[in-house]
């Protein structure tokens, strides 16, 4: 990465009224000489909202529609990668937990997953609209916009969390590592596997097998961007049977192969990963626990 391409990110915890609805709030800013454009693209992840003072990116998943001068960004819960392209800009994201979409949205998470949308037009978005529309004054001003974003929430109305407990249970089954099938979260959430496949829909965008395959790829991916000292093989979660299965899941989740990935610059992600994992614990969104807290110290 050139010496002249600066990015800078905090990773904010919200409050603790708040904390089960997000996985953290981040304020980033990166800096690039005039004209130029940073390329990456994001792993799987729960649902996010961010907010754009300055460029906005150019978003896509593969097979799909490019969105570009959106300032509020709104995407689904992913297990495909994300690509992105952009210049110099300030930005806030936000990450929903299962449960926070739950609680703010009126739409099941499988219809929304693996779509980036501008917020400003999807009417699935239109709660935080205003929230796009007064989260940046005229000067940056990180403790005044992170009031606003906590102040907003705290004021917006949201459906009352159905099936609040089952949510929660079956995220610490995800992301228990003993848990690595569906008949193994059936006997650690104690429910049937038809309300569990339902609940995981509507709160989570995807099936028991697919979060659970989902989870274990993620372990891996995590390990080797934190140590890229490390062989794949090294990497590769205890669950795998071999290198082959990883191979593959790494196709399907990431469009790509475990090779071209690593040969491929990711100087956003690096940066996003390896200071979430040092002031908030977990270094993916995928591993954080369903009530919201930091997993580690700073």
């Amino acid at each position: 990465m050139s010496s002249e391409v600066s990015i800078e990110v905090r990773f904010i915890p919200p409050p603790e009224d708040l904390r089960r609805y997000f996985t953290t709030f981040y304020i980033t800013r990166i800096r690039l000489p005039e004209g130029e454009t940073v390329d990456d693209s994001l792993h799987p992840e729960w649902a996010n909202l961010r907010f754009f003072s300055g460029a906005s990116p150019v978003s896509w998943f593969d097979d799909g529609p490019r969105l570009e001068y959106a300032p509020f960004t709104a995407t689904g819960p992913s297990s495909r990668t994300c690509h992105f392209q952009m210049g110099a800009s300030r930005l806030w994201g936000i990450g929903l937990l299962p449960l926070g979409w739950n609680r703010f949205l009126r739409q099941s998470a499988a219809d929304h997953a693996n779509l980036i949308t501008d917020g400003r037009i999807d009417p699935t978005y239109a709660p935080f609209r205003a929230l796009a529309d007064t989260l940046f004054g005229p000067e940056p001003d990180e403790a005044a916009e992170l009031a606003r974003i906590v102040a907003f929430f705290r004021g917006l109305e949201g459906e009352p969390v159905d099936n609040e407990e089952r949510i929660i249970a079956i995220h610490e089954a995800l992301i228990n590592p003993q848990v690595d099938t569906v008949a193994s979260m059936v006997r650690h959430v104690g429910l049937g596997q038809r309300t569990i496949e339902r609940i995981c829909h509507r709160a989570f965008g995807f099936s028991p097998k697919i979060l659970l395959r989902r989870q274990r790829f993620m372990r891996s991916l995590a390990q080797f961007m934190l140590d890229p000292s490390l062989k794949w093989i090294n990497a590769i979660d205890s669950q795998y049977h071999d290198q082959a299965q990883f191979v593959r899941d790494f196709h399907e989740f990431m469009g790509t192969t475990p090779r071209e990935y690593a040969a491929t610059p990711h100087p956003v992600l690096e940066r996003f990963m390896h200071e979430r994992a040092r002031l908030h614990g977990a270094p993916v969104q995928t591993m954080d626990s369903p009530d919201g807290a930091p997993r580690g110290q700073g």
